[in-house]
């Protein structure tokens, strides 16, 4: 190890004083308090938002011994200091006490800290009542730093937990409700998310709160830019192939401007040298997943939204692609400025990987069996051209399926899992693939050959085979120099297995 990591430290100060590296995002923080007073971010988990609240809070606290060598040192007035309500959602045992009782004991904490006496008996009275009275007392206004404002509802998105997620968002409402006639008191009003949830006040109340999102001036204020990633990481850099590291974990922006690598998975690669899963397992929603089988969804890559399905989103009607974009599955890829239509993508092969390989693991139920493997025997049988080693190998991934799932929806599993499957070879695949007379199912892309799959349901491959040649799906592949290879599959749903396969070179 190279240096001293601050995987998962939270706090600024002790990052500063246990010797951590540390990318400097202070101007980030110097120019949000000399230029606004209400702002919210949304990032994913685990890319930093924690430890800027804690660099605000530090900046805020006059502790200018802790900024030494950073943009902030000789920028800031060290001898003006602020009183501060900090409250971290993601701390507050809500969970267990109920959130409406998490925050009134929360405000008694960080009152008592300040040695004052709360008379208010609501939640959002004693909140309003703490602003005023710390302000009265420092002559100072007040710092509010909200973190992870939404995790009592992000942790109750699951169906049959709905109601509580609801009455969270309600709770929440009338706590946020009282920032608005506070404003004389405050100094600044910071929050951070993961999601943006539509009547929760913040966003509609505090019409002047700047949301600072998708603004390409913060589009570096979490996660590790390829400049940082220079300056801060060169010996690193030195012994590790740099574009590898790139292709793992970078490739998230919100401005389209601005890439960032996931800080949590590159600190951990520096770690342990080696490419793997960090931040997915870290704790991906399990009601994402299920969504996404529920929704019939299974192609999130190159897909479409409009801006304003980004914007905000309902806990009574939730959309995927929306909630996928918030949490950090899915990144901006391109946008249509003329319609604002953005194509969204996989960010990285971590999370490419990860994502398919948890959807996979939903449609099929061995172990034995996974998609990975299967895909990696797939891709043997078509490297060795083995038609029988092929068939065999499609009917282990089908005999794992649930018989009531065949039941209940026999095409949908069928091309769900074939598609998850190919994308997990690992190779150069494409699912649906789109010419000018139609689309494919697949294509693979091996050194030796070019593969255009076609699969039929109770039909024949001669059938297959058919469309390939009619629909010229291999014709764009002609300079390649290489065989170009048409398979196709029929598989038979009263059989439950391929039925046939046909290989034909074109």
């Amino acid at each position: 190890m190279i240096q001293k990591y601050p995987i998962s430290i939270q706090d600024f100060g002790e990052l500063r004083t246990g010797g951590y590296v540390y990318v400097d995002k202070t101007m980030f923080a110097h120019n949000l308090i000399n230029y606004g007073k209400y702002y919210f971010l949304s990032r994913p988990r685990r890319f930093g938002k924690s430890l800027f609240l804690s660099t605000l809070a530090c900046i805020f606290e006059g502790k200018k011994e802790l900024f030494e060598n950073t943009f902030v040192y000789d920028k800031w007035n060290w001898e003006q200091q602020f009183p501060i309500i900090r409250i971290s959602f993601s701390r507050i045992d809500h969970n267990i006490k109920g959130l409406a009782q998490a925050i009134h004991d929360e405000l008694d904490r960080i009152s008592e800290n300040y040695s004052i006496y709360l008379r208010s008996t609501t939640y959002a009275s004693k909140f309003d009542e703490l602003i005023r009275e710390l302000h009265k007392k420092y002559n100072q206004k007040v710092a509010v730093l909200i973190d992870e404002y939404d995790k009592p509802i992000i942790d109750h998105l699951s169906d049959e937990e709905i109601p509580i997620a609801v009455a969270n968002q309600k709770t929440l409402k009338i706590f946020y409700s009282i920032l608005k006639d506070a404003d004389p008191h405050l100094k600044l009003v910071f929050i951070t998310g993961v999601s943006k949830f539509t009547q929760v006040s913040i966003f509609s109340d505090l019409n002047n709160l700047f949301d600072m999102t998708l603004s390409s001036r913060f589009g570096g204020i979490c996660g590790i830019t390829q400049q940082e990633l220079q300056d801060y990481f060169s010996q690193e850099l030195s012994i590790h192939n740099q574009d590898e590291i790139k292709n793992w974990y970078n490739g998230y922006t919100w401005d389209m401007k601005t890439y960032v690598y996931n800080p949590f998975s590159l600190l951990n690669f520096f770690v342990e040298g080696k490419f793997k899963n960090f931040w997915f397992k870290t704790g991906t929603p399990s009601f994402l997943i299920e969504m996404a089988k529920r929704k019939k969804i299974y192609e999130i890559e190159s897909v479409k939204v409009l801006e304003s399905d980004l914007d905000s989103f309902d806990v009574n009607n939730l959309k995927l692609l929306p909630i996928l974009f918030q949490t950090g599955y899915l990144t901006f890829k391109k946008l249509n400025a003329p319609r604002n239509i953005y194509t969204l993508a996989y960010p990285n092969k971590e999370v490419k990987q990860s994502f398919l390989e948890s959807l996979s693991k939903i449609y099929i139920s061995s172990e034995e069996n996974s998609a990975t493997v299967i895909a990696l025997q797939i891709e043997d049988a078509l490297i060795e051209r083995d038609t029988e080693k092929l068939k065999e190998t499609i009917n282990t991934l089908f005999a794992s399926v649930p018989y009531d799932h065949w039941k209940k929806d026999n095409e949908h599993f069928y091309h769900a899992i074939l598609h998850l499957t190919f994308k997990m070879m690992g190779i150069y695949t494409l699912s649906e693939v789109h010419s000018s007379r139609g689309r494919m199912d697949a294509l693979v892309q091996l050194d030796n050959a070019i593969f255009a799959f076609e699969f039929k349901l109770d039909k024949t491959a001669d059938i297959a085979i058919q469309q390939i040649k009619d629909k010229g799906y291999l014709e764009p592949f002609r300079n390649e120099n290489k065989p170009l290879i048409a398979i196709g599959v029929n598989f038979s749903t009263e059989m439950k297995e391929v039925e046939e396969i046909l290989v034909e070179e074109m």
